[in-house]
């Protein structure tokens, strides 16, 4: 759903976050900045769910902001201002607009997921060669980089080796990729171990200026786009407890459902008990990472 926004031109709609352009004064969409609005949808298995989670825009968002200052030593990001339209105060950063680098830069520290179904094929993800033996969620450490190509939305992402990633956008700027992604996991690791969090996994967003200089992008180490565990409930060889959208996916995988995901059908609306404990696992991450209280 778009919004009418005063001064702004809807311009893409993506699986959470819609971009609107401003108007500059001759009425015409600027080309160097953007809008972008973190809505409250949530999507699961390739389908954006028909119930939103409440504050799940803002509570990305104000993640996003605080991770950008945390991490402002490690790459220049795309925040322009944060003085938005009143409609979407607390969801909404103007932004850069950048050439978005077509990969999605993964870095893993923990074994799990689609690396952990891929290792278990291959003994590789992403083509890098892993030892024997691994299990659910056991410690990468080194961490690793295991890029994935961008597919349009309702189609999966595919791993990537690093050498194709050099294919698309050359040696220098793909070992920079890879680089500054496992050097960001690695900082929001040391950062959220002290608060009782570890950071399994995450993806990263890049785009780059017209100078050439690359910029992180998008939403940083949030629970949409990283896995969060509770660090003292941590034990490999199970799955563990996270502060992400778990709840939807159990409870559509649950026979009390109804929904067979094969079958092509969107899934149900979400009773409002799973609706709540999914937003309040968000604002968990969010208060136990920030130390602050979300309003």
């Amino acid at each position: 759903m778009t919004l009418d926004l005063p001064g702004h031109a809807h311009t893409y709609s993506g699986k959470v976050r819609d971009l609107y352009a401003p108007l500059g004064a001759d009425g015409r969409p600027r080309k160097d900045q953007v809008l972008l609005v973190a809505s409250d949808r949530i999507s699961a298995y390739d389908f954006i769910l028909n119930t939103p989670i409440p504050d799940k825009g803002k509570v990305l968002t104000q993640l996003s902001l605080w991770w950008f200052e945390q991490l402002a030593d490690l790459a220049p990001n795309h925040i322009v201002s944060t003085d938005v339209p009143d409609a979407v105060a607390g969801r909404a950063v103007l932004v850069e607009r950048l050439a978005m680098v077509e990969v999605e830069c993964v870095a893993r520290a923990y074994l799990t997921g689609g690396g952990l179904s891929e290792y278990r094929k291959s003994g590789t993800v992403s083509g890098v060669a892993l030892p024997g033996g691994l299990v659910d969620a056991s410690r990468l450490d080194p961490a690793i980089f295991t890029p994935s190509t961008k597919a349009p939305f309702g189609q999966h992402d595919q791993p990537m080796p690093y050498a194709d990633v050099v294919a698309m956008v050359g040696e220098e700027r793909a070992a920079q990729l890879r680089d500054l992604t496992v050097q960001i996991l690695a900082k929001g690791n040391e950062i959220a171990a002290a608060r009782g969090i570890l950071i399994a996994d995450t993806k990263v967003e890049f785009g780059v200026r017209e100078s050439g200089e690359l910029v992180l992008a998008d939403e940083v180490l949030t629970p949409d786009s990283s896995r969060f565990w509770p660090a003292a409930d941590w034990e490999p060889g199970r799955t563990q407890q996270s502060y992400d959208k778990q709840f939807v996916r159990d409870w559509l995988t649950s026979p009390a459902s109804g929904w067979d995901r094969t079958s092509g059908e969107e899934p149900p609306a979400l009773p409002d008990d799973v609706v709540e404990q999914t937003r309040a696992k968000y604002v968990e991450a969010y208060e136990t990472l920030t130390g602050r209280t979300f309003a």
